[in-house]
C-alpha cells in the first residue's frame, strides 16, 4: 500500500488532502502541533493516522521518521501567517517569525525524510501565490514562498530520480485567514474575488485535487504549479 505523509495536514488543504488520498487507497499519516485539530483531524477523516509532531523540532522529526519507516511521498502544508504588511512599517521581527513558522520546518521535514523515502517517490511543497503576485503588502510572505519555490528545481536536479514540486495556491478559504475576522475576512474575499478570472474565492478542494495529480504524475519534477483561479 502507497505511504503518503503530510506535514502539517490537520486542516485546510492539508486535510482535504489526506481525505482525498485515503479515499483513492493510500497510507495517509498527518502531522500537526495542536491537539484540538488532531482531534478534529481524527473525526473529520477516521481513515488517517493523525500524529502530533513540530516540524520546528529536529530531533522529533528524526525520530518520527525513523519511528514511521519508509515511505512513497512527503507533502508539506507547514504554513505561517507572520511577515506581511506594507514594508516600512513592517516589523521584521514578525517576518523572522514568519521564516521560523515556514520555511525552515519545511527544510527540517524534508532533510529529516530524506533517508526513509522511496527513491521514485515525491516531495510536494505548497507555497502561495504571494510569491509572484507581486501585491503592495507582501514583500515579506513573498521572500518565504519565493525562497522555497526557488529551491524546488535545483533539489529536483540534486535528489533524482525522488521528485519534488511545488503546488502555489492563491486566495484560498482556509484557518490561514483567521487572523481577520468574521467581517474583515468577507471583505477581503469579496475583494480578491473581482480580481480572480473565475469570479470567486478558492477551496481547499481545488487545490488537493491538483495535489493529487503532483504526486502520482512521475513526469512532473522541478516545477511551481499555479492553482489561483486566474489571480494574476
Amino acid at each position: 500500500m502507497e505511504k503518503i505523509i503530510i506535514a502539517g495536514g490537520t486542516s485546510g488543504i492539508g486535510l482535504a488532502t489526506a481525505k482525498l488520498l485515503a479515499d483513492k487507497g493510500a497510507s495517509v499519516t498527518v502531522t500537526g502541533r495542536s491537539e484540538e485539530k488532531l482531534a478534529a483531524a481524527r473525526t473529520a477523516a477516521p481513515g488517517i493516522t493523525a500524529v502530533s509532531l513540530d516540524s520546528a523540532n529536529v530531533t522529533a522529526l528524526k525520530e518520527f521518521f525513523t519511528r514511521n519507516g519508509q515511505f512513497h511521498h512527503l507533502i508539506l502544508t507547514l504554513s505561517s501567517a507572520k511577515g506581511g504588511g506594507p514594508f516600512a512599517t513592517l516589523d521584521l521581527e514578525d517576518l523572522r517569525a514568519g521564516f521560523e513558522g515556514k520555511f525552515w520546518p519545511h527544510l527540517q521535514t524534508i532533510q529529516a525524510a530524506l533517508p526513509w523515502l522511496d527513491k521514485n517517490g515525491s516531495i510536494t511543497i505548497i507555497t502561495a501565490a504571494s510569491s509572484t503576485a507581486k501585491l503592495p503588502g507582501t514583500a515579506g510572505l513573498a521572500a518565504i514562498n519565493g525562497a522555497l519555490e526557488l529551491m524546488v528545481p535545483i533539489l529536483a536536479k540534486e535528489l533524482k530520480p525522488l521528485r519534488i514540486n511545488a503546488v502555489s495556491p492563491g486566495v484560498i478559504d482556509t484557518d490561514w485567514w483567521n487572523f481577520l475576522n468574521k467581517e474583515e475576512k468577507s471583505a477581503a474575499f469579496e475583494n480578491y474575488a473581482q480580481g480572480i478570472a473565475v469570479g470567486r474565492i478558492g477551496n481547499p478542494q481545488d487545490v488537493s485535487n491538483l495535489i493529487e495529480t503532483v504526486v502520482h504524475n512521475s513526469y512532473i519534477n522541478g516545477t511551481v504549479l499555479n492553482v489561483n483561479g486566474g489571480l494574476l
